[in-house]
């Protein structure tokens, strides 16, 4: 009996008629990871974190990110200024520029790695472990990042409520509220964190295929072949 028809009778070839597999899981989790690091690269360096309209001059519409100040006037249009001085930020601006940054850095280096783990993507013969400490490595990177983008827009968040309900300020005072930038950072954040575990998962599918494909091989070796025992007869 050939293998091809033994692994079949087996049951080896019922993983690749199932819907989700460990290398369709890899390559989704690799999507996932890929939208939201793309997500937090935009969002790290749009000045729309923060948004604020006086009512005193209504025309006049604020907002402030990471690195750049911006006022938006009817008369002039959308006027952007970087922040000149790198000790002269708040604190929460400060530690949300280098979390972010750290967020790009373990994403990308996250995605590689994964990359290079992908179940199809060869990097030689044999290197099945290394593939699985690939991916393992990926999936960690990919939920620092995620965690790291979360840190961040959380913090300055609560900052902002804080101060939005501060009884000390004056009611004429303007208050800085949420800009759109941090939804996005909230959203890629979450995809982050959910490309990484599914990574997790994906290395999990994986164990337990190759599981199955040894216990199959094993009970196959174990089996002897068919012989076929021909009569010859002559005839006097």
């Amino acid at each position: 009996m050939v293998w091809p028809e033994l692994l079949e009778r087996k049951g080896v070839t019922e993983a690749s008629m199932v819907l989700l597999t460990a290398k369709i899981m890899q390559r989704a989790s690799l999507f996932i990871s890929f939208g939201g690091l793309v997500s937090t690269f935009v969002t790290t360096f749009i000045p729309l974190w923060k948004t604020m309209n006086s009512d005193l001059n209504e025309m006049e519409n604020w907002y402030e990110g990471l690195w750049h100040m911006c006022i938006f006037t009817e008369e002039v249009g959308l006027h952007c200024k970087a922040f000149e001085s790198l000790l002269a930020l708040p604190p929460v601006t400060l530690a949300s520029r280098i979390l972010m940054c750290l967020s790009i850095a373990t994403g990308i280096l996250g995605v590689a790695s994964t990359f290079f783990g992908l179940e199809g993507v060869e990097i030689g013969q044999g290197r099945e472990k290394v593939k699985r400490a690939l991916l393992i490595l990926g999936g960690v990177l990919i939920w620092i990042s995620g965690v790291t983008t979360l840190a961040p827009v959380s913090l300055i968040a609560y900052v902002m409520v804080v101060e939005f309900w501060d009884e000390s300020l004056p009611d004429v005072m303007p208050r800085w509220e949420y800009g759109e930038a941090m939804f996005s950072a909230w959203f890629s954040g979450l995809l982050l964190v959910v490309g990484g575990s599914f990574i997790f998962v994906a290395v999990c599918m994986g164990d337990h295929e190759a599981k199955q494909r040894s216990k199959v091989f094993s009970q196959a070796q174990g089996q002897k072949p068919r012989t076929q025992n021909y009569l010859k007869t002559e005839v006097l």
